[in-house]
């Protein structure tokens, strides 16, 4: 059964359901940087976007999957993606993954506020009792942005998954249950008033 399809929206960001006529915009998104080129993680590029999309496309068509892209609500523009996979409704769990932002936009609060709402939904209105995260072993920004919303590493899985270089990653594992999440929540909420506090 596919999906829902919803719209998250707050001050700063917006989370569209992804479509597939997202194409060009996620190529111009992931070129902030050229994000392509990351040996850590796999972004879309001009040669990618395509199969990238139709794979998360198909998740959804198989209810497991809900991708979206990341929309800045000043300027409407697409500036990444992100989305709910390994959906698994009977065990109310999920992850969030895919996660990625063009370089201009990292570390501006965008993030947060993107991973709050994530959360807020996965938790109040979808019922999950536990939502993971999983990053690669070597990619210390990102799992020093998980550790940031409040999530607790969990282990490190050797030989996740094969990487599109031939690599045999290991990936670090996290997530935030049920019981903590009016303590994340709290946090998270005063991360995001501290962005728009104005400096004196």
């Amino acid at each position: 059964m596919e999906s829902e399809q919803v719209i998250l929206s707050g001050q700063a960001v917006e989370l569209r359901p992804l479509q597939a006529s997202h194409a060009a915009e996620l190529v111009q998104a992931a070129s902030d940087g050229e994000l392509w080129n990351m040996k850590v993680t796999v972004i879309p590029g001009p040669e990618t976007v395509d199969g990238y999309i139709a794979t998360a496309l198909a998740g959804r068509e198989a209810g497991t999957v809900m991708p979206f892209v990341i929309v800045r609500k000043d300027t409407g523009q697409v500036v990444g993606s992100t989305r709910f996979w390994k959906i698994d409704r009977k065990n109310r769990k999920l992850e969030i993954g895919h996660t990625w932002l063009g370089q201009s936009v990292q570390r501006s609060g965008l993030n947060t506020e993107m991973k709050a709402l994530l959360l807020e939904y996965a938790i109040e209105v979808m019922q999950c009792v536990r939502v993971q995260f999983t990053t690669d072993e070597l990619n210390e920004k990102s799992r020093a942005a998980i550790l940031r919303i409040g999530a607790r590493q969990e282990g490190i899985v050797r030989h996740e998954r094969i990487m599109p270089d031939g690599r045999k990653r290991n990936s670090v594992r996290f997530s935030i249950i049920d019981d903590e999440w009016p303590e994340v929540k709290t946090m998270l909420a005063a991360k995001m008033a501290s962005r728009l506090t104005p400096i004196p």
